[in-house]
């Protein structure tokens, strides 16, 4: 099994959860995160007063699925993902080495 925690921008969410869903991904965790690459952050004005944001708003989805699921969920979410332009994210594929299902116990590819 391989989890893959991908990064993206805040209103991609949805278009990535429906690509995910058409391509049988049923469940995935979503967190509001903060972060900068290269995109770095920008400047903002407020009541007369300039001041940086270094950390912009993303959304982290992590995501765990059988091996041969891994190309399909890849290519679902960098084409739903994708703007075209800097700061659209990462996507990090590791390995699971065991999965629980608290409720039944069961384990391994049963319990994703």
């Amino acid at each position: 099994m391989k989890k893959i925690e991908a990064i993206i921008k805040p209103f991609k969410l949805d278009d990535v959860r429906e690509a995910l869903s058409e391509i049988g991904i049923a469940g995935m965790t979503a967190v509001e995160v903060k972060g900068f690459g290269r995109q770095k952050g920008h400047t903002e004005l407020y009541r007369g007063a300039e001041y940086v944001i270094d950390f912009l708003p993303k959304v982290k989805l992590e995501v765990v699925i059988k091996d041969d699921q891994i190309d399909s969920c890849i290519e679902a979410i960098t084409s739903a993902a994708r703007t075209g332009k800097i700061g659209d994210g990462k996507i990090f594929v590791s390995d699971v080495s065991r999965v629980v299902r608290i409720r039944t116990g069961e384990e391994g590819d049963d319990a994703v």
